[in-house]
Formats: C-alpha cells, sequence, structure tokens
C-alpha cells in the first residue's frame, strides 16, 4: 500500500515521502496515529497545502527542544538497586525507569526518547542517549550504586566530553531533484 508520510517516522521515511508499506502496518499504525495517509492526487495536493504550516510547526518543535536539551545540560541520574557479589543487578535499570527519574526531576521525556540497546545490569557509570528531536539529543550520565553507598561525584577541572552534551544534528535533508 502507498502512502504519504506526514511526519519523520524511523526507519521508513520523511515527511512528504511516498513509501511503500504493507497494507495492515498502514492501516493499524500509521494512518490511525497521523503519521501517514493514503497515497492519491488528492491527498497529495493537501500535503502541498499543509507543507509551510508544517516547517513552521518543525521549527517551533526543534527550538522547543533545543530548550529542554539546555535545561538538561548537567543533570545526572542516580539509581540505587541491590546487586550480587560480581556487580550484577538483581532486577535492571531500564528506559521506563530514566523517564521515571526524569519526570520527577522536572523533565517530560517519553520512554521511548530514551535510547538503551539493553536495560542495564550492573552496576556502575554509563551515559545515556536521550532523543529529545528528531536532531537534538543529549547524552545524560548515569550512575548505578547498592542502596546505602554514595553516589561518587566527579570533580574534574573540565566536564569530560561525555558528561550530558547536547547534540545537534545539522545535515539538511537532500532536497528531490
Amino acid at each position: 500500500m502507498k502512502v504519504i508520510l506526514n511526519d519523520h517516522v524511523e526507519h521508513l521515511g520523511e515527511r512528504g515521502d511516498s513509501v511503500t508499506v504493507r497494507p495492515g502496518y498502514a492501516r493499524n499504525f500509521l494512518i490511525p496515529k497521523g503519521f501517514a495517509y493514503p497515497d492519491s492526487p488528492g491527498n497529495r495536493r493537501q500535503f502541498e497545502q499543509d507543507q509551510a504550516n508544517w516547517e513552521e510547526m518543525d521549527l517551533k518543535r526543534h527550538s522547543a527542544a533545543e530548550k529542554v536539551a539546555a535545561s538538561l545540560h548537567g543533570v545526572s541520574l542516580n539509581f540505587e538497586r541491590r546487586a550480587g557479589e560480581k556487580d550484577v543487578l538483581f532486577g535492571s535499570v531500564t528506559s521506563a525507569d530514566i523517564a521515571r527519574e526524569l519526570a520527577e526531576k522536572g523533565f517530560e521525556i517519553d520512554r521511548r526518547r530514551v535510547q538503551l540497546e539493553n536495560p542495564i545490569k550492573e552496576l556502575g557509570k554509563f551515559d545515556v542517549n536521550v532523543h529529545i528531536h528528531r536532531d537534538v539529543r543529549v547524552v545524560l550520565p548515569l550512575t548505578v550504586v547498592r542502596p546505602g553507598e554514595k553516589y561518587v561525584e566527579e570533580t574534574e577541572e573540565e566536564p569530560t566530553a561525555q558528561s550530558s552534551d547536547v547534540v545537534v544534528d545539522t545535515e539538511e535533508p537532500a532536497e528531490e531533484a
């Protein structure tokens, strides 16, 4: 089934792309969520009319995401978890746990925006990527310790490149000819 993407969809395409997807994926996910609509001449004209509004809205979202990223600068996450003798956790720290901790600190970030390859299952320090917008991401330091232990604060002259950096992708998508 051919659809026109109404928004950026990871691993599928950008807004305005006409892509072929399986009918069930289009009917059950893309169209109901507003990520796409069926590809037809009428919908193509509607897309072209709405393009200016979307660009303005995307610019607002991007600037809001940069503000959130700037406010996240310097934020570190600390978790207390029970662990065995070899520093292996009895449970794990998941993206939902990280999103919940950020919410307690006043940042409403969806758990799907927290990028973890696998849940954290050991004590130590980790860097977590948070994608606030498709072009704006933040790297947050995360520490997991046993209950009752103190969080080891790093006191360096200069912060490392890994701690709470804001990365803005500035590559412009190639325009179609």
